[in-house]
């Protein structure tokens, strides 16, 4: 069974960077990972009910993770997400959290601390 990953971030660089440490975390698995530059991307994906997985940017043009991690509370929508941010205060951490994210990761990626979460969360 694949699993399948979207990624959702405004910088073309950060999305080809984790695209390529998730091909190296998830090895011959079998995955798919796609790609989208705002919430409104975001919201389409979530949508379909194709993805097991999402990485959320929060600063992002258009509706921002904020706002993705909101519409996916207030639909109902069942979506792992784990929110990937140069934003690392505390009140944004507890809110993404509060809005139902299953981790908040700091950027850059921490590979090893990225693996412990998939893996805590049966995603890996």
């Amino acid at each position: 069974m694949s699993l399948a990953i979207i990624i959702i971030d405004d910088s073309k660089s950060v999305r080809r960077v984790l695209r390529k440490e998730l091909k190296k975390i998830y090895g011959d698995r079998d995955i798919i990972i796609d790609e989208g530059v705002n919430g409104v991307e975001a919201m389409e994906a979530v949508r379909t009910g194709k993805y097991d997985l999402m990485f959320l940017d929060l600063t992002m043009p258009i509706m921002d993770g904020f706002e993705v991690l909101q519409h996916i509370k207030e639909e109902s929508i069942e979506m792992k997400v784990i929110v990937l941010s140069a934003d690392i205060q505390p009140e944004a951490q507890k809110t993404v959290k509060a809005l139902g994210a299953i981790e908040f990761l700091s950027k850059p990626l921490d590979i090893e601390y990225a693996k412990k979460t998939l893996k805590e969360h049966n995603l890996l």
